[in-house]
């Protein structure tokens, strides 16, 4: 493709070379470019590629796309723009030819519930029988194929090549989770979006955001790409988000089980294992159950429903659809052939965490005893809370590391001890992880309910130093085998 034409609206402040250089590839890793390569200069958290246009160069690069002045030699086209981030998700998409506008796209963001709502979305669409691709915390998947994923939303130049791998495969729908950093760094830049959701709005990622006021404005960005939203109205930022939503599209929707609503649940019926509620809505009134346990799975319920209604599908696939749906590390039950009972669930935020135990102690006959840490290099000041969270709800708590990364684990452990000492309730404190889960087992008694909380899905424990391989359901199997020698 021809350089001109990747830039075309770019809006460029400055220019030289030759304009009309043929670009086979963009990078904004100097690793991975070569001859033909656009090299997009990203200024990071942890290195900025100004610096390694040296690099980029030696390795072939003829054309740069750049925010900072940089010293090139003889033949070099270098094009500079205000924002590379921005850029790098212009031309990209330009590169792959505007793929999202290949299949409908649906957009969640929120605090709590992306994960379940865009796996109900799938689940009911492929009830319908289309093809689906997703995007999100624990894979990416096209159709039947499942691609690994590192962040929750992929850097726009990767997201687009998935987009475009996606058009290729003739896939119907895309749903994805759409992170507040992706909104705030421009990884979701130019895509167009049928439908975007907002979930909700807690207390989560201050360290990048700072305040919730920037937190809020980061999530609203999502609105500005769709054609339509859909917004939970119970939020405590759900008036406020529906404002923001109308002042990017006359077509905002709502949803929520207290306030008028357009989608809304009633006479709502919980279960040990599932949820039941009566939807009421201007286009469809039914009877629906989903097999995963909690208040919080009738919002992502409704989130989902409503997505698919305006979205034209058929009520008894949206049925359908929900009836199945399972989604790894959320409420996630361990079979561990005893008297108690194993769950393994993400929550990794104050709320998320209160939900989860809100929900274990309305259908349990024993203690729940809550394990959990909270990860390194990340906001501080969610750690004692969560640690009253805990110490008020739980009959037991296991304070232990998470994902520590470059902290002391002891140190993160102290800060949720903090919270938990606020309160009346009985806790205990292990750092490894393994040996928590250990006492945990070993402690148990029948009727109990053992919540192994923040890690979900993930495989892995990050350290200062490297990372381990750590999955809660082998753990919990190996132990179980150990402890009936």
């Amino acid at each position: 493709m021809i350089l001109k034409e990747l830039v075309e609206g770019l809006g460029i402040l400055e220019s030289s070379g030759d304009i009309n250089a043929e670009i086979t590839n963009i990078a904004y890793d100097s690793r991975k470019v070569r001859n033909g390569t656009l090299f997009v200069c990203i200024e990071g958290f942890k290195a900025d590629g100004h610096e390694f246009v040296a690099a980029a160069v030696e390795n072939g690069v003829r054309a740069l796309l750049v925010q900072k002045n940089v010293n090139v030699p003889e033949g070099i086209t270098v094009i500079r723009v205000a924002d590379t981030r921005l850029a790098l998700a212009h031309v990209s998409n330009a590169f792959f030819k505007n793929p999202s506008d290949s299949f409908n796209l649906y957009g969640v963001t929120g605090t709590k519930g992306k994960t379940t709502t865009t796996f109900m979305i799938k689940s009911i669409l492929e009830k319908a029988g289309q093809k689906v691709g997703l995007i999100g915390t624990i894979a990416n998947f096209i159709g039947n194929e499942t691609i690994p994923t590192e962040r929750t939303t992929p850097e726009s130049y990767d997201l687009q090549a998935l987009f475009g791998d996606m058009a290729d495969k003739s896939v119907n729908s895309v749903v994805m989770e759409v992170s507040s950093h992706a909104l705030e760094l421009h990884r979701v830049s130019c895509c167009n979006y049928d439908i975007g959701v907002f979930t909700n709005l807690t207390q989560d990622h201050l360290d990048f955001h700072e305040t919730f006021e920037n937190y809020f404005n980061a999530k609203m960005k999502l609105f500005k790409m769709c054609n339509r939203a859909l917004i939970n109205i119970d939020s405590d930022y759900g008036v406020k988000a529906r404002e923001a939503a109308l002042a990017a599209t006359s077509k905002v929707f709502t949803f929520g089980i207290h306030k008028e609503a357009d989608f809304r649940a009633v006479n709502i019926i919980t279960n040990p294992d599932s949820v039941e509620f009566d939807l009421v809505s201007m286009w469809e009134n039914s009877h629906i159950k989903v097999n995963i346990p909690g208040v919080f799975t009738v919002y992502n319920a409704l989130a989902a429903i409503g997505c698919c209604i305006l979205g034209g599908i058929n009520l008894q696939y949206i049925k359908e659809g929900l009836k199945v749906t399972r989604v790894p590390g959320r409420a996630e039950v361990v079979y561990t052939d005893d008297k108690y009972t194993v769950i393994i669930d993400y929550a990794h935020s104050p709320d998320s965490l209160e939900n989860i135990l809100t929900t274990i102690k309305g259908y349990s006959v024993g203690r729940v005893v809550c394990l959990f840490g909270c990860g390194g290099d990340r906001d501080r000041t969610k750690r004692p809370i969560m640690g009253e969270i805990s110490g008020r709800l739980s009959d037991l708590t296991i304070i232990t590391s998470d994902n520590p990364r470059t902290e002391e684990p002891a140190n993160i452990v102290s800060d949720i001890e903090k919270g938990i000492k606020r309160t009346n309730g009985a806790y205990i404190t292990i750092v490894d992880r393994k040996e928590a889960i250990k006492y945990a087992l070993e402690n148990a008694q029948k009727g109990d309910i053992i919540l192994l909380a923040g890690k979900g899905h993930e495989t892995y424990q990050i350290f200062k130093d490297k990372t381990i391989h750590f999955d809660e359901r082998e753990v919990v199997a190996e132990l179980l085998d150990l402890l009936k020698i």
